[in-house]
């Protein structure tokens, strides 16, 4: 399995993602969920990728090598189509004429279908989007009520991106809190693993973009690891204990 997480802050985007892949107790590989597709000065989109392996990288090849658009039969790719709508548009196309070409065998050999992607960036002189694209070739978008999204293993890391996360918050505090939502979810889920790969961009720049892989002995992050586990410690424990618990 997997996890990863996307932050749509008015100052830019956050996108970071484990990667760990499995096929079961023995068979443990690392991939690289985050995916860059960038035209300096043009556009900047990324993708994380969760569920089937060959699912999301078969989707992955087929946006950059293009489809015919549904209305004008000219072939599209992530490097060609005008808006982030159209590129949502390709990548949820692009998931079902996986599934066309796979889904039945896949469903023959017991194997279910599961795919989530996250498309995120910004095309020079539009608005900066955020989206989360199903299965089914269906998809949403991140809101001002709702500036982030998730997909894989999310459970772990929702309550505090619930609790902190705005549109106003900082590019600096939503790595942070993305880096806690990540420690929150490899602490408790054993498939979400080391190292991470994170991304981030700043609005309206299309070239301000900061890649890093944190690994094992990435100090930032075993920081950011050690200092969140002892505030956690100190806050409860602060917490004065219920009278009814009096003799």
């Amino acid at each position: 399995m997997t996890y990863c997480v996307g932050l749509l802050l008015d100052e830019g985007l956050v996108m970071l993602g484990d990667t760990r892949t499995n096929a079961g107790f023995d068979n443990i590989s690392c991939f690289s969920k985050l995916q860059k597709f960038h035209v300096p000065g043009e556009r900047l989109m990324a993708t994380l990728t969760a569920g089937n392996l060959a699912i999301s990288q078969a989707v992955i090849n087929l946006i950059q090598d293009g489809l015919p658009d549904p209305e004008t039969g000219n072939v599209e790719t992530i490097y060609t189509v005008p808006t982030m709508f159209r590129a949502a548009a390709l990548v949820a196309e692009a998931v079902r004429r996986v599934h066309r070409t796979h889904g039945e065998a896949m469903k023959q050999q017991d194997v279910s279908f599961d795919v989530s992607i996250m498309l995120g960036g910004q095309i020079a002189g539009r608005t900066l989007r955020l989206f989360h694209i199903y299965a089914a070739g269906n998809f949403i978008e991140a809101t001002a009520d709702t500036p982030y999204l998730q997909i894989g293993e999310h459970k772990y890391g929702k309550p505090m991106l619930d609790r902190a996360v705005t549109r106003g918050t900082s590019l600096e505090e939503g790595v942070k809190l993305s880096l806690i939502s990540m420690d929150s979810t490899l602490r408790s889920n054993l498939s979400v693993g080391m190292p991470l790969d994170l991304l981030v961009y700043r609005n309206d720049s299309i070239d301000d973009i900061v890649e890093q892989r944190l690994d094992e002995d990435d100090a930032y992050f075993a920081m950011v690891r050690e200092r969140w586990s002892k505030a956690l410690v100190e806050a409860h424990q602060q917490i004065p204990a219920p009278d009814w618990l009096s003799p």
